[in-house]
């Protein structure tokens, strides 16, 4: 039941989110049309003032009129303000939300060996160390040649201070890709080969993404199938798809 409350709290929140962003999209455009409508009268006022300046009594009456219109849209503009301030703080909030429903996902997942799981980004795969090894050495030094080998790199990817990438331009964006000059790493292609050298790599970009700050791995949702984070969604799903898996087995054995 309880698992059943936490996906349906997270659609929800997911939904009220979605909304949010409509909202504000929404009312962010309407700001940007009233401050040009507030421009365009002050201009208008402007104009008429040197109109009345010169005794002109229509001009004067239009003044005045213009000033009122200006005052309401200013105050409109306002109470607009305020409005947008409020459902920002909202998104916020609901987001934060989100973010901790997502958290409470992997934790619930995190023993999870189904095809919605909880994949560690950044965490180095270890069997194309002991692959390597097994060539590189004798039966009998490979497994401890393979933990030290993978030990080594797992220390060079919490080290800060290395960060083997060139930046490139992709169209308009500036983006980070590996940079194969890089020493160690062409050592290590060298002397291991690809598979390794691939590992190693995979596990770069994971850690660049998601946690360049802190240099370790870090919990993510994840859908094996199609090789990419899960959504919060597939996560709910699969774990309402659990919950009544085992709902049903308790009522097959009451």
């Amino acid at each position: 039941m309880k698992m059943w409350k936490l996906a349906e709290d997270q659609k929800r929140e997911k939904e009220e989110l979605h909304k949010l962003i409509i909202d504000l999209e929404a009312k962010l455009d309407q700001k940007q049309k009233l401050e040009l409508e507030i421009e365009r009268l002050k201009g208008t006022a402007e104009v008429m003032k040197h109109m009345d300046e010169e005794g002109d009594k229509e001009a004067e009456n239009n003044m005045n009129s213009i000033e009122l219109e200006l005052k309401e849209k200013e105050e409109e503009l306002d109470a607009l303000e305020a409005i947008n301030q409020a459902l920002i703080v909202k998104e916020r909030k609901t987001n934060d939300e989100v973010q901790e429903a997502r958290k409470e996902l992997i934790n619930g997942l995190k023993d999870s060996r189904a095809f919605i799981h909880v994949k560690r980004m950044g965490e180095l795969d270890e069997k194309p160390f002991h692959s390597a090894a097994e060539r590189k050495f004798s039966h009998t030094e490979a497994a401890e040649k393979a933990i030290e080998l993978c030990s080594l790199w797992e220390d060079n990817l919490r080290d800060p201070s290395w960060h083997p990438y060139r930046v490139i331009i992709d169209g308009e964006n500036a983006k980070e890709i590996i940079d194969e000059n890089d020493e160690k790493l062409k050592s290590l292609k060298d002397e291991y080969g690809d598979e390794v050298y691939q590992a190693v790599v995979k596990a770069l970009d994971e850690m660049n993404e998601y946690n360049p700050s802190g240099r370790y791995p870090l919990p993510e949702l994840w859908n094996l199938k199609a090789g990419r984070k899960a959504s919060l969604r597939e996560g709910v799903e699969h774990i309402l798809k659990l919950w009544k898996v085992n709902k049903r087995k308790r009522a097959t054995y009451t």
